[in-house]
């Protein structure tokens, strides 16, 4: 029976074993991402609705987020030729 030398095998089964986890921890972090990304998408509701909330409230503004102090959005009129 031909067989490689036990150093040579180890080698190799270490390789593989390195790789699987590799291959594992890539998994979980695509699996992170995935739930993150999720989590993104379900603040951005939430932003959007309190968006609305305060828009009803004082109009169109941008407001400064170190004070709370607000100053109105001024519209631009369409100008036509």
């Amino acid at each position: 029976m031909n067989k490689i030398e036990k150093e040579e095998l180890e080698k190799i089964t270490s390789q593989q074993v390195k790789m699987t986890t590799i291959l594992n921890e890539i998994g979980y972090l695509e699996t992170k991402k995935h739930q993150m990304l999720h989590n993104v998408s379900d603040l951005n509701e939430v932003i959007n609705k309190y968006k609305k909330e305060l828009q009803d409230k004082y109009g169109e503004v941008n407001i400064n987020l170190e004070d709370g102090t607000y100053t109105p959005i001024e519209k631009k009129e369409d100008v036509k030729h």
